[in-house]
């Protein structure tokens, strides 16, 4: 070492718990207002790459176990641990477009709002997160189901290279070829990956010429005949149509009643060629036999991602306190959506709602990668709850849980990036085939024999404000 400790090495801050920056560095750990009471003995924010191998040098010197943050948007705090070194990435977010090759070179902490603006000046495209602001380490790893996924494929499909540093502090390239079973792991694994990536080398896709939106939404009542129609109609509808439910309160530019009421919306965005494609593959839910029951529809509506990402914030919005959990089912959407209606109706907070992606990932494309990410089922459901006050969060967590209670028989897993590991042992386990559990156990193993990264959060960690 040259006479040099680790610490002397880093370039970026470290902060102790006691040091006077401690509690503003350990606010800023969470995008989520909600703030669980774990608390890391060191945090490190690292100021380049450089950095990476010389944290884990430091942590493994003191005996500390190493959680890390991209950018804190784990619904249920993945990066907080007690106890240990959290390593913080959120420095590392350059992006670099390679048009000729179709490629790009992102570091963790990038955005995908950020990578979006940057493509789009290139004609380029890639399936970012739906939530502007959730950052690309995370978002990669855990499988990735944004824009056009129906078409392009999950995210970490589409990941050609990672750059990581392993248990040992070594710096290692992985892709199918080199370290070919690190890299498996890396498009999947989520909060559980035994290393720490600093560098994704990313495929592109051509940017779709014209984005075009058709929405209804329906009084709540009428669940069940919206989600027949609607699946019925989706068969018909080309990959490149992204059709989602959602269940919760309209927006105030669907209503202007006092209270707003519960709705079922649908809402389908096409991404094609030209306007003209884009609006013939809308065709199938032109014609709407529930049209007269509709409290708001929309048709055919040209936009763009960046308006797409701006109403998404809405939904999301920074600040508030946020819980999520995901399921996979094998039931359709009119049982599961019929289940989760009469819970929506009473939802302690207006912003709550229950997400429901009809194919939210192109099983094929999915199937033709050897990863650790896997689609779990036919259906796909996503319960949020955001509300507002610490007041709150008893009555808001309890609702998250009880409208997964009432799913959850009928699930077949979980989707790691958003499920709440807290909620139940067996969330994580879930969230994988077994074998494919199995053989993250193994390489968890072999990679990091001496437990230096912590791995998934379980039922011993609670949401106390």
């Amino acid at each position: 070492m040259g006479g040099q400790t680790p610490a002397r090495r880093i370039e970026g801050d470290i902060v102790r718990r006691g040091d006077p920056g401690y509690e503003s560095a350990w606010q800023g750990i969470l995008w989520n207002g909600v703030k669980p009471p774990r608390f890391p003995d060191v945090i490190v924010r690292v100021a380049s790459e450089r950095d990476v191998p010389e944290a884990v040098a430091l942590a493994r010197s003191e005996g500390l176990r190493i959680a890390v943050r991209s950018s804190g948007h784990s619904w249920c705090g993945s990066p907080l641990r007690d106890g240990g070194m959290l390593i913080d990435l959120s420095a590392l977010n350059r992006i670099h477009i390679d048009p000729d090759s179709a490629t790009a070179t992102v570091q963790p902490a990038a955005t995908g709002r950020a990578l979006a603006s940057e493509l789009s000046r290139h004609g380029l495209a890639f399936p970012t997160g739906h939530c502007g602001s959730v950052a690309l380490g995370g978002y990669l790893l855990s499988g990735g189901l944004g824009w056009n996924s129906g078409a392009l494929g999950p995210a970490c499909a589409s990941l050609r290279q990672i750059d990581a540093v392993t248990a040992a502090g070594e710096v290692v390239r992985c892709d199918t070829n080199e370290n070919s079973d690190l890299f498996w792991a890396a498009r999947g694994a989520g909060p559980g990956f035994f290393a720490i990536a600093t560098g994704f080398r990313l495929a592109l896709y051509p940017r779709p010429a014209a984005i075009v939106t058709t929405t209804y939404a329906f009084p709540l009542a009428d669940v069940v005949p919206v989600t027949r129609w609607v699946t019925e109609a989706a068969t018909e509808l080309p990959p490149t149509v992204e059709l989602s439910f959602a269940l919760g309160t309209a927006d105030p530019a669907m209503s202007a009643a006092t209270p707003r009421p519960k709705v079922v919306i649908v809402d389908a965005t096409a991404f094609a060629d030209s306007q003209e494609e884009a609006i013939r593959s809308l065709g199938p839910l032109r014609v709407c036999p529930l049209a007269d029951h509709a409290i708001f529809q929309q048709a055919d509506e040209p936009t763009t991602l960046e308006v797409l990402y701006e109403t998404s914030g809405t939904v999301w919005p920074a600040s508030h306190r946020c819980g999520a959990d995901t399921l996979w089912s094998g039931a359709d959407y009119e049982t599961l959506l019929s289940r989760l209606a009469p819970v929506v109706a009473v939802a302690p907070s207006e912003k709550s709602l229950v997400l429901a992606p009809v194919s939210p990932v192109s099983q094929e494309k999915a199937l033709q990668h050897d990863m650790a990410f896997s689609v779990l089922g036919d259906s796909y459901v996503v319960p949020f709850a955001i509300w507002d006050s610490a007041a709150q969060d008893d009555a808001n967590i309890s609702w998250l849980r009880d409208a997964m209670r009432i799913v959850e028989p009928l699930g077949t897993g979980h989707y790691i990036a958003e499920a709440d590991l807290t909620a139940d042992p067996s969330r994580a386990r879930r969230s994988f085939s077994p074998s494919d559990w199995d053989r993250l156990s193994r390489l968890k193993a072999h990679y990091d024999p001496e437990d230096v990264f912590f791995s998934y959060l379980g039922r011993s960690t609670t949401w106390a404000a």
